[in-house]
């Protein structure tokens, strides 16, 4: 379950405000975008699948890649992406190396190995521990799932370059932190991390003038 008693897929007002009082950079952010824009996606193997492709590729490049994935892999199911193969998947633009991942968790899912929706009964650090375990699943991805997905509100996804892009521009004074750092100050968020995350994301999306996603 989540760790407290706030939905973020609805009214965060308090919560940015806490967050707000809490870091300046943070602070800054939500004067420009004025509230999250909380990124929400249906959980499933659809969701994974998605999140998989966009390991470690720019937005661009995961949408073109997850588009062609969408008309080949018709339907969206794990029985689907068994019968494209590793060799089918990519095909359809994966690497090697993903399209093994994304056949694995099909396998998972089809053969009741893996059942996704019993995450919602467990807490954040068992669900995400949970999701580690997967081949190809680790605590970036484990994150990701959690906080589009389920909606928690106390995840933050470690080694995330655009969460680091953002606070570094939000943060006007001081050294610019590393990525170990960032990752490190979060703590402190808590238990609003995974807020803080979504507010980061959409002072991204601000800063470049691009429509949050």
């Amino acid at each position: 379950m989540p760790s407290i008693d706030l939905d973020v897929f609805g009214d965060t007002t308090v919560a940015c405000s806490a967050l707000a009082k809490r870091d300046k950079a943070l602070a800054r952010a939500i004067e420009a975008i004025g509230e999250p824009h909380i990124r929400r996606r249906p959980g499933g193997f659809e969701a994974l699948f998605r999140i998989i492709v966009e390991q470690q590729v720019s937005v661009a490049s995961a949408q073109a890649i997850w588009a062609r994935c969408q008309n080949g892999v018709s339907p969206m199911a794990p029985q689907a992406a068994i019968d494209q193969g590793e060799d089918g998947l990519r095909g359809l633009g994966l690497t090697r190396q993903k399209a093994k991942y994304v056949y694995g968790l099909a396998q998972m899912v089809e053969n009741g190995a893996l059942d996704l929706s019993a995450l919602a009964s467990l807490d954040d650090k068992t669900a995400a521990q949970m999701l580690i375990t997967i081949k190809g699943i680790g605590p970036w991805t484990a994150a990701i799932y959690l906080l589009f997905c389920e909606g928690r509100v106390d995840i933050w996804p470690p080694g995330d370059v655009a969460l680091l892009s953002a606070y570094q521009q939000a943060r006007l004074r001081g050294p610019k932190p590393t990525m170990q750092t960032l990752d490190k100050n979060a703590k402190k968020w808590a238990p609003y991390r995974g807020l803080a995350a979504h507010i980061l994301w959409t002072y991204y999306a601000h800063i470049r003038g691009r429509t949050p996603i």
